[in-house]
This record gives C-alpha cells, structure tokens and sequence, in this order.
C-alpha cells in the first residue's frame, strides 16, 4: 500500500531531443531524498505519451535501478491495446513494482469497452495495477466497481474532478471488496492536485500526485505533513502563495500542467530539457512569474522554520 506524498517526475531531453538519462538518475535520486511515499515514471508529467517503445524501457530501467528497492516504482501505460499491454509486459520485466494504466488512444467507446480495455492490460503481468479515470476513459460508478474487483487493481484515480461521483464511486467500491479484505486506494489525480486535496480528503481519498515534488519537493512535502496533522495556517500560506498562483499560470495555456514543471525544474538547478509536441515550452514571462511564485513558495517555509534546500536560480 502507498503512503506519502506521490513522486511524479518529468522525462529530461537533452538539446538533440533524446532522453537524457544521466539527468534523470540525478532528478530521481534528488526526489527520494526527500522520501515520497512512491515514484511514478513516465506518467503524465513524465511525457508518456511523446515517448518512443525503446525510451520508455530505458526511463523504467532507470528509474527501477535508481529506486534500488528504497522506494516503490509504479510505471504510466497506455494508449493503444496492444501498445499498452507490450507497455506492461516491459513494465514487469524491468521490475516495477506497479502500473498506473491511462487512458486509450482517442478513442471513447462504451464503459464497458473500457472494462475489457483494463482487463486487457491487468491480464498482461501480475503487477498491482491503479486504474486513472479521466480524459476519454471515465467509469461510472458499476464500472467502476467491476474493474475493482480483477485481481491486480488495487487504486482507482480520479482525474475528472466529480466530486458526487467520486464520493460514490469511493463508497460502491469499498463496499463491493469489504468482505474480501482486498486492500484498495483511491488517489487525487488533479492537476496540481494540494489545490483540491482537502476536498479529495472529506470524501476519504488521501493520497494524491505531486507534479510539485518534482521540482519544489521541500514546499511538496510541507504541505502534506501540514494536511496530516491539521496545520490549519500553513496550509493556507501555502495555498495563498504558492498553490493558487500556479493553478492561475498553468491555466493561461493548455499543456502548461507539464510544461510548467519542466521550467520549475530548471529553475531548481535540473536540466530538464524541452517538451516535446504537441505541448510548447512556457513563454519568457511565464517563467518569470514562476520563479516568483517558487520563491514566495520557500519563503512561507522559511517563515515557518522549515529548511528548505532547493531555492530559486537566478534568472
């Protein structure tokens, strides 16, 4: 079972448009220091879907040899089946501990389409495998419960911000595996998900993705140790100064949800790289403003006492 914040790091690329590898293993070995509760790779933050077959088992590779066993290694598949089913087939062969199935390819068929579509992965390798609801794969609260109880899902995800639904699938779901003692979570998949998590968290789903901790792990984990123990104010210094300006940033462009960590992370000192198209770069000013709002972000945890040890670059 996961605990702790969610570690979801971005794929660097080099000035040639290839994986920079070696700046990976640096990303990753600065994230586990500051001990998330799992690392996914190759999720949405990390680019999946601008990933060729053969980068994709690198960046798991990677990742997996990094981890060495001190934390667990879930991996992003998906998109067409048989490229998601091959997906995992590599996932388990480089020793991940787990998936996190994504949404299809393009197309949007019926629920029960996307109940054959999960059966069709889970029954590639026995990895524990969390199930993300968003985009053109949407359950309902039946599919929902159908898809909980193959074997190997374990966490459903929400990526769609229904909290009604949410609530019920949360509820239906519990209720459909509680005599059979199956362990299940449900995680916030929001983008920029400490912005909603209190609200994920009235309706008992506590974990979530941190795309912060990708490039402000020290502001990441502070505010998750501030929710645990209901420290009321810095949650809302935080939110104040930090968390809602960048919702407000990443909202001026569609694509900023990654692009947005990749410059927060050059900021922080990783050479992170470029996105890759269909997704563009953030603007010149754009950065700026983030590199204001990550410094307002340190300075509440300094404000607080909490060391922080990844400040801002001069740019």
């Amino acid at each position: 079972m996961l605990n702790g914040v969610l570690f979801f790091p971005v794929t660097p690329f080099d000035d040639d448009d290839n994986v920079a590898l070696d700046v990976l293993r640096d990303h990753l070995e600065g994230g586990i220091a500051f001990s998330p509760g799992g690392m996914f790779v190759a999720c949405g933050t990390g680019e999946f879907h601008a990933l060729a077959p053969d980068e994709f088992a690198a960046v798991v590779t990677t990742a997996v040899g990094v981890a060495a066993g001190r934390v667990p290694v879930f991996v992003g598949v998906g998109g067409p089946i048989a490229l998601a089913r091959q997906y995992a087939r590599v996932a388990a062969d480089a020793g991940a501990d787990g998936i996190l199935l994504l949404p299809p390819y393009l197309v949007t068929g019926p629920t029960q389409g996307l109940v054959a579509y999960v059966t069709a992965v889970a029954g590639e390798t026995a990895l524990p495998l969390i199930v993300y609801h968003r985009g053109n794969a949407q359950f309902t609260v039946e599919t929902a419960v159908e898809v909980a109880q193959l074997d190997t899902v374990v966490g459903f995800k929400d990526g769609v911000g229904d909290l009604d639904l949410m609530s019920r699938i949360v509820l239906a779901v519990r209720d459909s595996i509680a005599d059979s003692g199956k362990q299940f979570q449900f995680f916030n998949g929001l983008p920029t998900a400490e912005s909603s998590q209190a609200a994920y968290r009235a309706i008992g789903v506590e974990l979530y993705s941190s795309a912060t901790f990708a490039f402000a792990p020290a502001i990441a984990v502070a505010f998750y140790q501030a929710l645990e123990r209901g420290d009321r104010e810095l949650v809302d210094a935080l939110s104040r100064d930090f968390f809602h300006p960048v919702v407000r940033l990443r909202d001026r462009v569609p694509g900023y949800a990654v692009s947005l960590v990749k410059a927060g992370a050059q900021l922080t000192g990783i050479a992170s790289g470029h996105v890759r198209p269909p997704l563009v770069d953030m603007a010149a000013g754009h950065r700026e403003e983030l590199a204001a709002i990550l410094a307002a972000g340190l300075r509440v945890l300094e404000e607080h006492g909490i060391p922080t040890s990844h400040p801002v670059l001069a740019r």
